[in-house]
Protein backbone atom coordinates (compact mmCIF):
# COMPACT_ATOMS: atom_id res chain seq x y z
CA UNK A 1 0.00 0.00 0.00
CA UNK A 2 1.77 3.23 -1.23
CA UNK A 3 -0.79 6.61 -0.32
CA UNK A 4 -4.48 4.55 -1.21
CA UNK A 5 -6.26 1.84 0.41
CA UNK A 6 -4.67 -1.09 1.70
CA UNK A 7 -4.96 -4.70 -0.96
CA UNK A 8 -6.44 -6.27 1.99
CA UNK A 9 -9.67 -4.48 3.00
CA UNK A 10 -10.42 -6.49 6.84
CA UNK A 11 -9.73 -3.33 8.41
CA UNK A 12 -11.60 -1.17 6.88
CA UNK A 13 -14.37 -3.89 6.68
CA UNK A 14 -13.88 -3.94 10.42
CA UNK A 15 -13.77 -0.45 10.90
CA UNK A 16 -17.52 0.26 9.14
CA UNK A 17 -18.80 -3.02 11.40
CA UNK A 18 -17.80 -0.22 14.57
CA UNK A 19 -18.84 2.10 12.98
CA UNK A 20 -22.48 0.77 12.38
CA UNK A 21 -22.51 -0.94 15.33
CA UNK A 22 -21.47 1.74 17.70
CA UNK A 23 -24.31 4.08 16.39
CA UNK A 24 -26.98 1.39 16.72
CA UNK A 25 -26.07 0.48 20.07
CA UNK A 26 -25.44 4.66 21.13
CA UNK A 27 -28.46 5.88 19.66
CA UNK A 28 -30.63 3.17 21.39
CA UNK A 29 -29.24 3.57 24.64
CA UNK A 30 -28.75 7.87 24.49
CA UNK A 31 -31.92 8.02 22.86
CA UNK A 32 -33.94 5.44 23.94
CA UNK A 33 -33.14 4.36 27.05
CA UNK A 34 -31.60 7.20 28.17
CA UNK A 35 -28.50 5.75 29.79
CA UNK A 36 -24.71 6.17 29.07
CA UNK A 37 -23.80 3.49 26.21
CA UNK A 38 -19.75 3.53 27.18
CA UNK A 39 -19.74 0.03 28.63
CA UNK A 40 -22.42 -1.57 26.22
CA UNK A 41 -19.94 0.07 23.65
CA UNK A 42 -16.88 -1.40 24.63
CA UNK A 43 -18.78 -4.87 24.87
CA UNK A 44 -19.45 -4.37 21.19
CA UNK A 45 -16.09 -3.71 20.21
CA UNK A 46 -14.99 -6.86 22.26
CA UNK A 47 -17.49 -9.05 20.53
CA UNK A 48 -17.29 -7.35 16.66
CA UNK A 49 -15.55 -9.25 14.63
CA UNK A 50 -15.00 -8.98 10.50
CA UNK A 51 -15.39 -12.80 10.34
CA UNK A 52 -19.04 -14.16 11.59
CA UNK A 53 -17.68 -17.35 12.78
CA UNK A 54 -15.50 -15.68 15.10
CA UNK A 55 -18.00 -12.70 16.07
CA UNK A 56 -20.33 -15.80 16.95
CA UNK A 57 -17.33 -17.35 19.23
CA UNK A 58 -16.62 -13.85 21.09
CA UNK A 59 -20.27 -13.30 21.68
CA UNK A 60 -20.60 -17.24 23.48
CA UNK A 61 -17.50 -16.55 25.51
CA UNK A 62 -18.25 -13.09 26.69
CA UNK A 63 -21.86 -13.99 27.09
CA UNK A 64 -20.89 -17.10 29.47
CA UNK A 65 -18.08 -14.61 31.54
CA UNK A 66 -20.87 -11.84 31.91
CA UNK A 67 -23.40 -14.62 33.21
CA UNK A 68 -20.74 -15.93 35.46
CA UNK A 69 -19.48 -12.32 36.35
CA UNK A 70 -23.13 -11.47 37.65
CA UNK A 71 -23.77 -14.25 39.32
CA UNK A 72 -20.52 -13.85 41.40
CA UNK A 73 -20.66 -10.14 41.73
CA UNK A 74 -24.92 -10.71 42.82
CA UNK A 75 -23.62 -13.69 45.78
CA UNK A 76 -20.91 -11.65 47.30
CA UNK A 77 -23.18 -8.35 47.32
CA UNK A 78 -25.91 -9.88 48.88
CA UNK A 79 -23.67 -12.09 51.47
CA UNK A 80 -23.11 -9.03 54.90
CA UNK A 81 -22.76 -5.77 54.86
CA UNK A 82 -21.27 -3.13 51.42
CA UNK A 83 -17.98 -2.52 52.28
CA UNK A 84 -14.65 -2.16 49.61
CA UNK A 85 -13.28 -5.70 50.46
CA UNK A 86 -15.77 -7.08 48.27
CA UNK A 87 -14.30 -5.63 45.03
CA UNK A 88 -11.54 -7.98 45.32
CA UNK A 89 -13.26 -10.80 46.17
CA UNK A 90 -15.65 -11.01 43.47
CA UNK A 91 -13.07 -10.33 41.58
CA UNK A 92 -10.91 -13.27 43.16
CA UNK A 93 -13.98 -15.83 42.80
CA UNK A 94 -15.13 -14.54 39.13
CA UNK A 95 -11.63 -15.59 38.08
CA UNK A 96 -12.19 -19.18 39.98
CA UNK A 97 -15.41 -19.17 38.44
CA UNK A 98 -14.44 -18.79 35.03
CA UNK A 99 -11.38 -20.62 34.96
CA UNK A 100 -11.93 -23.67 36.67
CA UNK A 101 -16.09 -23.72 36.11
CA UNK A 102 -16.90 -22.85 32.86
CA UNK A 103 -13.36 -23.49 31.42
CA UNK A 104 -13.70 -20.73 28.81
CA UNK A 105 -10.63 -18.55 28.53
CA UNK A 106 -12.02 -16.50 25.29
CA UNK A 107 -13.40 -13.17 27.08
CA UNK A 108 -12.50 -14.81 30.66
CA UNK A 109 -11.78 -11.20 31.76
CA UNK A 110 -15.13 -10.41 31.49
CA UNK A 111 -16.46 -12.31 34.98
CA UNK A 112 -14.38 -10.65 36.88
CA UNK A 113 -15.47 -7.33 35.22
CA UNK A 114 -18.86 -7.65 35.05
CA UNK A 115 -18.68 -8.63 39.05
CA UNK A 116 -16.84 -5.17 39.46
CA UNK A 117 -20.05 -3.23 37.93
CA UNK A 118 -22.58 -5.50 39.69
CA UNK A 119 -20.64 -4.89 43.37
CA UNK A 120 -19.80 -1.18 42.35
CA UNK A 121 -22.94 -0.27 42.05
CA UNK A 122 -23.96 -1.76 45.40
CA UNK A 123 -21.43 0.40 47.18
CA UNK A 124 -21.92 3.26 45.44
CA UNK A 125 -25.55 3.22 46.52
CA UNK A 126 -25.18 1.64 50.36
CA UNK A 127 -27.69 -0.83 49.40
CA UNK A 128 -28.31 -4.54 48.01
CA UNK A 129 -31.10 -4.19 46.39
CA UNK A 130 -30.17 -1.06 44.36
CA UNK A 131 -26.67 -2.39 43.76
CA UNK A 132 -27.88 -5.80 42.09
CA UNK A 133 -30.61 -2.80 40.45
CA UNK A 134 -27.95 -1.02 38.95
CA UNK A 135 -26.07 -4.28 38.42
CA UNK A 136 -28.91 -5.81 36.18
CA UNK A 137 -29.02 -2.92 34.64
CA UNK A 138 -25.68 -2.35 33.31
CA UNK A 139 -24.76 -6.26 32.54
CA UNK A 140 -28.28 -5.66 30.17
CA UNK A 141 -26.21 -2.78 28.34
CA UNK A 142 -23.10 -5.28 28.42
CA UNK A 143 -25.14 -7.77 26.55
CA UNK A 144 -27.28 -5.45 24.02
CA UNK A 145 -23.62 -4.33 22.69
CA UNK A 146 -22.83 -7.63 22.14
CA UNK A 147 -25.41 -8.52 20.60
CA UNK A 148 -25.34 -5.51 18.41
CA UNK A 149 -21.67 -6.46 17.62
CA UNK A 150 -22.45 -9.75 17.16
CA UNK A 151 -25.27 -9.21 14.74
CA UNK A 152 -23.57 -6.30 12.73
CA UNK A 153 -20.66 -8.91 11.68
CA UNK A 154 -23.72 -11.53 10.51
CA UNK A 155 -25.09 -8.96 8.73
CA UNK A 156 -21.64 -7.22 7.10
CA UNK A 157 -19.96 -10.42 6.58
CA UNK A 158 -23.03 -11.56 4.06
CA UNK A 159 -23.25 -8.16 2.44
CA UNK A 160 -19.48 -7.51 2.52
CA UNK A 161 -17.29 -10.94 2.61
CA UNK A 162 -13.83 -11.19 3.14
CA UNK A 163 -12.33 -12.10 0.18
CA UNK A 164 -9.30 -15.41 0.31
CA UNK A 165 -6.09 -15.08 -0.32
CA UNK A 166 -4.12 -16.11 -2.84
CA UNK A 167 -3.77 -19.72 -0.98
CA UNK A 168 -7.25 -19.63 -0.25
CA UNK A 169 -6.89 -19.09 3.64
CA UNK A 170 -9.17 -16.08 4.86
CA UNK A 171 -6.90 -13.53 6.04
Amino acid sequence: MAFGLPRDLTGVRFAVNVFIAATIVWYVLERIADTNAIWAIASMVAASDPRADEAARLFRARMINVLVGCAVGFVVLAVGYPNQWKIPLSLSLAVLASTYLVHIQTMWRQAPITAAIVIAGGLSAQSKLTGMEHGVHKVLEVIFGCAVGWAVSVVMARLWPISRSKDGAKP
